[in-house]
C-alpha cells in the first residue's frame, strides 16, 4: 500500500526538527555556487580537476550503499551528483541519507567526472541544505495528470514538464520580439491607466472597482486605444503599449477575462501602410519565436510568409449569404439568421447581428480563415472608432487578420473627425440604452481630445489569443495562472 500525504508530510516535518536540533540553518539566505549547471556540463573539459561548487532542486535520490547517487536540477540544467561515504565523512553522509529527500534544494561541492556510463557526474566532497521541501513532488506521490490541478498548481505543471516550462520561454521570446520590432520602427512606449472612469476601445462588458481614496467607481480598461489615441494629440506619432487588459467576459479556449494586449498608434500613418507594417511584424516575431514561418495548427501547415491575401467583408459576406450589406436591413439580416438558427439578444442592432452572422457561418469555413489573410472593408456598424471608406461610407477601414479559423488581430485607420465620432458614440448608446451591455460608452474626454485636433493615424490591436494559436494550445493553457472557479465551490454549498 502506497504511503499516505499526511504521512509523508509528517515524516519531512520530523526531519526538518532533527535538521534544526543539528544546528543547521534548513533555510539559509547565502550559498557558494560557482557554476550553473549548464555551465559544469558544457566546460567539463576545462573544469578538470577543479573544485566547484553546484546548486539545485533533488530530482532524484537513490542508496547504493556506501554510494549515494542523486540528480539536482537548477534554471539551466540537471546533473548527477554522487556522494561517497569516505569522501563527505561517515556521519555527514549518514545524515545526508536519513534526512535529505527528493524534493530538497542543495549545495554541493566536488569534482566533475564522467562515469562507466559516461555521464557527466559531480563528486561531491562536502553539501549544506539550502531549503527543506516539506511536500512530495507529484511524480513521487500521485503524479499531476487532471487538469484543472495542473491549472491551479501551475508551478508544479512547469517544474514537471519541460514542455509546458518551454511555452513560458517562448511567450517571453514572442512579447520580446514584438516590443524590439516596434522601439526599431521608431514607437514609443507608453504605461496607460488601468482604472478608467469610462471604459472604451472595445465592445466588451468591464470589470468595476471601488477606489476608496477618491470614493468612486472605475472600470477596468477593456482596451488600451483611447488613452494611448489621446497621446497622437499631445504631439507623440508613435506609441505602443503592451499591457493587461480585463473582460468580464465568457470563457472558451480562445478567450480569458485577464489578459495580455499590445496596441500601436501611428501618426500619419494610412490604412494601406499599416497592413504592410502588421504583415511584417507577424512574420518577425514569429520567426524570431519559433525559428520558423510554417506552424502546424490542429494537423494544417499554417504559412505565414509571403504576402497575405485581403479578402472583402461585403464581397464574401454576399457570396456566402446572398445579402447584400450595401442594402440590406436589421429586419433582413435577423431573419437570415432566424432561418440559420443564429441566436441574438433582442437587443442586438444590425452591426452585432451581421457579426454574429459572419462569424457563425462565414469565418469557419476552411477556405475564409486556415491561411492568413487580412479581412478588410468592414461595415460601419462593426466600428465606431474607424475612418469611413473615402469610396463608400457604409463600410469603415477596418482590418482583422484571421488564421487558424479565428481573427487573430485588428487595426483600422483611425476616425478622427470629433463630429462624426460623437455620432458613432451616441448610436453605441443607444444600443446600450437598449440592453447591449458590450456597446460602447460615450467618453466626452476623449471626444474632447479629438476635438484640439487628432492627426491622420492608423493603429492596430493584438492578444496573446496569437500566441496561443501559434502554440496549438488553448488560451488558457498558454496563461500561467488562469482564472479558475473557487475550489469546491459546489461542495461547500450542499
Amino acid at each position: 500500500m502506497s504511503e499516505r500525504l499526511e504521512d509523508i508530510i509528517a515524516a519531512r516535518k520530523q526531519k526538518l526538527e532533527i535538521i534544526k536540533q543539528a544546528g543547521i540553518d534548513p533555510y539559509p539566505s547565502f550559498n557558494s555556487r560557482t557554476h550553473t549547471n549548464h555551465e559544469a556540463l558544457d566546460k567539463f573539459d576545462e573544469l578538470g580537476e577543479q573544485s566547484i561548487t553546484l546548486v539545485g532542486r533533488i530530482r532524484s535520490f537513490r542508496d547504493m550503499g556506501k554510494l549515494i547517487f542523486c540528480h539536482i536540477e537548477d534554471g539551466t540544467a540537471r546533473i548527477q551528483v554522487l556522494f561517497k561515504s569516505d569522501n563527505v565523512g561517515a556521519e555527514e553522509f549518514k545524515f545526508l541519507l536519513k534526512n535529505f529527500d527528493s524534493g530538497d534544494f542543495i549545495e554541493v561541492t566536488g569534482t566533475i567526472f564522467k562515469t562507466k556510463t559516461e555521464e557527466k557526474t559531480l563528486q561531491a566532497t562536502s553539501y549544506k541544505l539550502l531549503a527543506k521541501s516539506l511536500r512530495p513532488l507529484p511524480s513521487e506521490h500521485y503524479g499531476l495528470e487532471d487538469e484543472e490541478i495542473k491549472l491551479r498548481k501551475r508551478y508544479l505543471d512547469i517544474l514537471m514538464n519541460p514542455e509546458v516550462k518551454d511555452i513560458f520561454i517562448k511567450k517571453n521570446k514572442f512579447w520580446s520580439a514584438m516590443r524590439s520590432f516596434l522601439v526599431q520602427k521608431g514607437f514609443l512606449e507608453l504605461e496607460m491607466p488601468v482604472l478608467e472612469a469610462v471604459p472604451g476601445g472595445a465592445e466588451a462588458e468591464p470589470f468595476i472597482t471601488h477606489h476608496n481614496a477618491l470614493d468612486r467607481d472605475f472600470y477596468l480598461r477593456i482596451s488600451l486605444e483611447l488613452p494611448l489615441k489621446k497621446m497622437l494629440v499631445a504631439g507623440y506619432e508613435k506609441v505602443f503599449e503592451i499591457g493587461r487588459i480585463f473582460r468580464n467576459e465568457g470563457i472558451s479556449p480562445e478567450h480569458l477575462q485577464d489578459y495580455t494586449q499590445m496596441e500601436f498608434y501611428w501618426a500619419y500613418g494610412d490604412f494601406e501602410k499599416l497592413m504592410d507594417m502588421v504583415q511584417e511584424m507577424y512574420q518577425h516575431i514569429i520567426q524570431e519565436t519559433f525559428g520558423t514561418l510554417e506552424i502546424t495548427y490542429q494537423g494544417t501547415k499554417i504559412n505565414w510568409g509571403g504576402n497575405w491575401p485581403r479578402v472583402d467583408y461585403f464581397e464574401i459576406f454576399k457570396k456566402h449569404t446572398g445579402i447584400d450589406l450595401n442594402t440590406a436591413t436589421e429586419q433582413e439580416l435577423k431573419a437570415y439568421a432566424d432561418k440559420k438558427h443564429i441566436k441574438y439578444e433582442e437587443f442586438a442592432g444590425k452591426g452585432r447581428v451581421t457579426d454574429l452572422i459572419f462569424k457563425k457561418t462565414i469565418r469557419i469555413l476552411p477556405e475564409v480563415a486556415t491561411q492568413p489573410s487580412f479581412l478588410i472593408n468592414q461595415p460601419i456598424e462593426l466600428e465606431p472608432l474607424a475612418k469611413r471608406d473615402p469610396k463608400n461610407p457604409k463600410m469603415v477601414q477596418r482590418m482583422q487578420i484571421l488564421a487558424c479559423g479565428s481573427e487573430l488581430g485588428k487595426g483600422f485607420g483611425e476616425l478622427n473627425d470629433p463630429v462624426d465620432q460623437r455620432s458613432r458614440f451616441d448610436e453605441q448608446m443607444k444600443l446600450r440604452q437598449a440592453g447591449d451591455g458590450e456597446a460602447q460608452m460615450l467618453d466626452e474626454d476623449y471626444v474632447e481630445a479629438m476635438e484640439y485636433g487628432m492627426p491622420p493615424a492608423a493603429g492596430f490591436g493584438i492578444s496573446e489569443r496569437l500566441f496561443a494559436v501559434l502554440m496549438d494550445r488553448s488560451i488558457r493553457e498558454t496563461v500561467i495562472f488562469p482564472p479558475m472557479k473557487e475550489k469546491n465551490r459546489s461542495e461547500s454549498s450542499n
